[in-house]
């Protein structure tokens, strides 16, 4: 694996405690990356930070680290309680609750501090257990969160730092509420380490930054520098009935190992499920449907090699880290140019390099352009050849309750039969994360 993408910077030329530093050697840690580099001097000397980071470049071990070398720098006060914690660290989804959750286990396994992680859909009472028994650092989603926090099962007066991971995806989410309901909570900012890191430093982000943090220090690691030049990028006119096979053709073609698929609907990820296993390539749609502890299986198959390909939306996948993904495909284009960026930079982690190969159908072809415009070039296509095209094994649909009742409903086109056309809006899942209205134009075919 490449270093290119590591900074000068060594974790032993930071001065950390040896408690910490034992964590990070045995977790394979000796170089900075460049989010680390730049963030953690701020960090360390108790800044608040307010960094640009695309998800798969160490942001986590980056506020983790700072996290830690303070807490273990600056001891808890004799009068704190019990239920009081140290720090909190929020996060959008369950998924990258449980990732941090991991990372901080490894990292901070000889501090001695108590860890714990809370989210939805898994042991209530198991988890408000552990939060009884008193824990220093508390990760988890908005929502359990401030469930345990009305209960009293947990205090926020006396903590020391909070973190915001993924603060764009907070908003697209619809939890920005939640977050200010917290925030205010936390002692003042003058009283606390806060760091806040998202894909992108919108005017939107930087208010939230500014209204709840103390001057914090900007930093900007722009994710088209990061990925876009190490992944090699591919396009593709289909028609609309020729998407599926186009894909399970290109599948059986490349026989990837780990393979991302990115839809734009729940409905097309299910049906995209359904097609390929029916066709003989091992699936899995990653969808908020699913239970918990399954998605949490589904993940950790993937992530062992055990799955070959996981069927995402941007919804449901952000902030996922997952290493060694060998393609990344756009089933659908994205509507928003910026998430363009962070799927195929799902192939190229840790100074890899992968592939990422686009359909750019009659339903979205209207957003290339935009897309090559942000990423600054254009994308080579390539023309559909016969060999490509098989003949598709057809499974029966899901019956409608099995796709989510209304959400299956949503107009996606993508469904199945021969027309595998993608739907027109962003998944809805989760909350605050209703359809944005598809591109319908027809523009875009393009050369074959």
């Amino acid at each position: 694996m490449s270093d290119n993408h590591l900074s000068d910077l060594t974790f032993s030329a930071l001065d950390l405690a040896p408690a910490l530093m034992q964590g990070i050697e045995e977790a394979g840690f000796t170089r900075c990356t460049p989010i680390q580099a730049q963030t953690l001097p701020f960090a360390l000397a108790g800044r608040d930070i307010a960094g640009q980071a695309q998800t798969g470049t160490g942001k986590t071990a980056a506020f983790l680290v700072a996290l830690f070398q303070n807490l273990l720098a600056k001891p808890a006060p004799a009068t704190r309680t019990a239920t009081a914690i140290r720090a909190l660290v929020i996060a959008p989804t369950r998924e990258l609750a449980v990732q941090i959750h991991q990372d901080a286990l490894t990292l901070g396994r000889h501090t001695g501090l108590r860890i714990a992680v809370v989210f939805g859909g898994v042991d209530y009472e198991k988890q408000r257990r552990e939060l009884e028994g008193g824990v220093d650092v508390l990760i988890g989603t908005p929502g359990r969160i401030i469930d345990y926090y009305k209960q009293h099962v947990f205090e926020l007066r006396e903590a020391q730092a909070v973190v915001l991971d993924e603060a764009d995806r907070m908003f697209d989410l619809g939890f920005i509420a939640d977050i200010r309901y917290m925030l205010r909570r936390l002692p003042p900012p003058e009283h606390r380490q806060s760091m806040l890191f998202s894909a992108t430093l919108s005017q939107r982000v930087l208010e939230l930054a500014y209204e709840h943090m103390n001057n914090p220090e900007l930093v900007r690691i722009e994710p088209e520098k990061i990925t876009a030049d190490r992944v090699r990028q591919v396009i593709y006119y289909p028609a609309m009935e020729e998407k599926m096979p186009l894909l399970v053709g290109l599948l059986r073609k490349m026989d990837p190992h780990r393979t991302m698929v990115f839809v734009n609907t729940k409905r097309v990820a299910e049906r995209l499920e359904d097609v390929l296993r029916a066709n003989g390539i091992d699936a899995q749609a990653l969808s908020g449907d699913v239970p918990q502890k399954k998605r949490l299986r589904f993940l950790q198959d993937f992530h062992e090699g055990k799955l070959a390909v996981l069927i995402a939306t941007d919804v449901a996948s952000r902030g996922l880290h997952i290493p060694e993904v060998s393609h990344v495909f756009n089933y659908d284009l994205p509507q928003d140019c910026a998430d363009y960026v962070h799927r195929i930079g799902r192939t190229a982690r840790a100074g890899a390099e992968g592939d990422a190969i686009s359909f750019a159908c009659e339903e979205y072809a209207v957003g290339l352009p935009d897309i090559e415009k942000f990423i600054g070039r254009k994308i080579p296509y390539e023309p559909i050849s016969v060999d490509t095209l098989p003949e598709l094994t057809w499974p029966p649909r899901r019956p409608f309750e099995a796709r989510g009742g209304a959400g299956g409903a949503r107009r996606g086109g993508g469904g199945g039969g021969p027309r595998g056309g993608g739907g027109g809006g962003r998944s809805g899942d989760r909350r605050g994360g209703g359809p944005r209205g598809g591109g319908g134009s027809r523009r875009g075919g393009g050369p074959r």
